[in-house]
């Protein structure tokens, strides 16, 4: 038997063509551009075959007759038994130019081609795009019924389809298959397309929200889906047993799914949030057109669903198929297969192995360079309180990822110490000598700064201090808050304004503000830090507005409690679970590679949560850990070594693990 294949190098294709090659005395032509000859040793290797049973014809699927030699079609002319045509675009994200080329000029091509080398028998492989949007039960035999064919895809498939039926000489047999996802059995698929578009959000999900959480999906219309290897078998066996001319073939899930359950079936195998509740993207039906056109005239309405779309990989007209209206009959098949032992699989017995899949090899995630070295490496980076602690540590990441790291402190000794032991691991930290918060002594840094580099590319504003003191015992203390507000305030403020205007005009910079976990919990003792924090956040969220369409980016990281020398004076502190110096630097890498507004625990989302929802709890919880806490020894003014802590004290310090009390 000789077959003739396009699209042998897709992934329908490849699979077919080693089914077909399975076959005793087999031999397959298959079509190949001249400048893709270099994939036949990759391609005769899946296949297990030499050149002389898969051998390559080259042309064109634009081209007339397939753009194939006279003498490859004198040489094939009535000896090939079956012509399958599977070249097509099936992307929905392409535009109308390169699908009306691909699609329909192609399939008359591959017609005009078969003519010529009087094929046996034409299998076109379609789609269930081809009915469009029709609203009901599409059965085999149907297609002038077709409904709803605006868009490009659907039009495309439609008349592609058409032309087999109207112009095809040769004998010939439609397929169309639904929605083809990765192989049921390793999950394998070469690029993301379908129910794949979802998974970016459902990953999301699941690193946002606690698996026990309940969540809100959407519900809409039927998708149906296939895995590849039952349409290749599917398509192999019928096309060899029960192929008839003019007669169609669904190769279809008979039951197909709403939407709603194919989003719980995969965020069920992706361990991510089950959706308990579902809202109908139906509704979305009621709003007047003129309503949608006219929120999308809007410029924010724009961006932000422009933004969305994009961050999670959704194509622009996604949408229009989540109220997909088709069901589609498949009695034909279900015929020509019976007793085949080939039925499609369970979606729910082999998600799993298609997220698995998509994780470990087609997330986009893993295509970009999140490394810190991919990010900061011969940029020009700012750690200010970059002489100790959790500065000390971050300068060490971003100096040995090859950035120009600059670090700036009051004492001068410990830069020396901080660059002695940069020099020792094998690289170099640029030290500044300066009070942030003294405001002429801060415009003299940036102003120096601005000569010896031009700049920063990346802001950190560390350097802090913090008080831990009750209100009640600051009456007369007022210098506390005005030199917190000071340094955390108006000091990290005078460094970011003095390096913006730089950035505007590179249109690019990034700015990681190290805040607390206070800001978000309201810690009792801590009323002038996280009072200052909380006003760097306030700024941040206001001038991120103002700069997000200049390149600027901010993260603020609300930083859970770290084992610093600021909090050394806090005996308590010396058995309360905390942070490495390590483990927040880490915190700020990521702030630099990924860049997102805001870096938080779960526990100080809690907090946060807990206080907007039911702030009288909120209340209560923290005044009685307030009461449960005493003050520290240096806010007491007392020299006691270690105060005594309560068994409910010990219990509640290892449970909030890096919160301040």
């Amino acid at each position: 038997m000789q077959y003739f294949v396009t699209g042998a190098t897709g992934f329908i294709g490849k699979r077919l063509v080693k089914k077909l090659l399975a076959r005793r005395g087999s031999t397959v032509y298959f079509l190949l551009r001249e400048e893709s000859a270099g994939k036949v040793p990759d391609l005769l290797s899946f296949w297990g075959v030499n050149k002389t049973r898969a051998i390559p014809v080259f042309g064109d699927l634009t081209g007339k007759k397939l753009g194939v030699s006279a003498a490859d079609v004198k040489t094939l002319k009535g000896h090939i038994d079956h012509l399958y045509h599977l070249a097509a675009v099936y992307d929905l994200s392409a535009d109308e130019e390169s699908q009306i080329s691909a699609n329909i000029d192609g399939t008359r091509n591959v017609v005009e081609f078969a003519k010529a080398i009087d094929a046996g028998h034409v299998h076109h492989v379609s789609s269930i795009a081809a009915a469009g949007l029709y609203e009901g039960v599409f059965r085999e035999d149907m297609f002038e019924e077709a409904e709803g064919l605006d868009h490009p895809y659907f039009m495309t498939k439609h008349e592609s389809e058409k032309i087999v039926r109207k112009e095809c000489k040769q004998p010939w047999t439609v397929y169309r298959p639904a929605a083809v996802v990765g192989d049921s059995q390793t999950g394998e698929m070469d690029k993301i397309d379908g129910p794949y578009y979802f998974f970016k959000l459902i990953q999301r999900m699941r690193q946002i929200l606690p698996p026990w959480m309940p969540a809100v999906g959407l519900e809409g219309g039927r998708i149906n889906i296939v895995p590849v290897d039952f349409v290749v078998n599917a398509l192999d066996h019928i096309s060899h047993t029960a192929a008839g001319k003019g007669k169609c073939y669904h190769l279809v899930d008979p039951m197909g799914y709403r939407v709603g359950d194919v989003l719980d079936i995969l965020s069920k195998a992706a361990h991510a949030p089950k959706m308990n509740l579902f809202i109908n993207a139906a509704l979305l039906g009621f709003i007047p057109k003129s309503v949608k056109k006219g929120m999308m005239a809007l410029a924010p309405v724009r961006r932000i669903r422009n933004a969305v779309m994009k961050d999670l990989g959704l194509p622009e007209d996604i949408l229009t198929f989540i109220n997909y209206p088709t069901r589609f009959d498949c009695r034909d098949t279900e015929a020509a297969l019976k007793g085949s032992g080939i039925e499609c699989p369970k979606l729910n017995d082999y998600a799993w192995r298609l997220w698995d899949y998509w994780e470990r090899h087609l997330d986009p995630d893993l295509f970009i360079d999140r490394s810190l070295r991919g990010t900061v490496a011969g940029k020009v980076v700012l750690v200010t309180g970059g002489s100790s602690g959790i500065g000390l540590a971050a300068a060490h990441k971003f100096a040995e990822a090859g950035a120009i790291t600059v670090i700036c402190g009051r004492d001068v000794t410990k830069l020396d110490e901080a660059c002695a032991e940069a020099k020792a691991k094998g690289y170099a930290f640029v030290p500044y000598a300066v009070d942030i918060a003294d405001m002429a002594d801060c415009d003299r840094f940036i102003a120096q700064l601005l000569i010896d580099h031009g700049g920063v590319d990346y802001l950190v504003n560390n350097a802090g201090r913090s008080i831990r003191r009750a209100v009640e015992g600051s009456y007369d203390r007022f210098h506390d808050f005005e030199r917190t507000m000071q340094l955390n305030y108006f000091g990290a403020l005078r460094v970011t304004m003095g390096l913006l205007p730089g950035m505007v005009a590179k249109h690019r910079g990034h700015i990681v503000n190290i805040s607390s976990i206070g800001v978000l919990t309201n810690a009792p003792r801590f009323s002038a830090y996280v009072a200052s924090k909380s006003a760097l956040d306030a700024w941040t969220r206001c001038a991120s507005s103002e700069f997000a369409d200049q390149g600027i980016t901010f993260t603020t990281i609300n930083m859970p409690l770290v084992r610093t020398p600021m909090i050394a004076p806090t005996k308590i502190y010396n058995n309360v679970p905390t942070l490495s110096p390590e483990e927040a630097a880490d915190m700020i890498a990521q702030a630099c590679i990924s860049k997102p507004v805001r870096i938080a625990t779960r526990l100080g989302i809690f907090g946060q949560v807990l206080h907007a929802l039911m702030p009288r709890v909120a209340q209560i919880v923290m005044n009685t850990t307030f009461r449960m806490f005493p003050d520290s020894a240096a806010a007491k003014g007392d020299k006691s070594p270690k105060p005594q802590l309560s068994a409910e004290a010990v219990a509640m310090q290892q449970m909030m693990r890096g919160i301040h009390f």
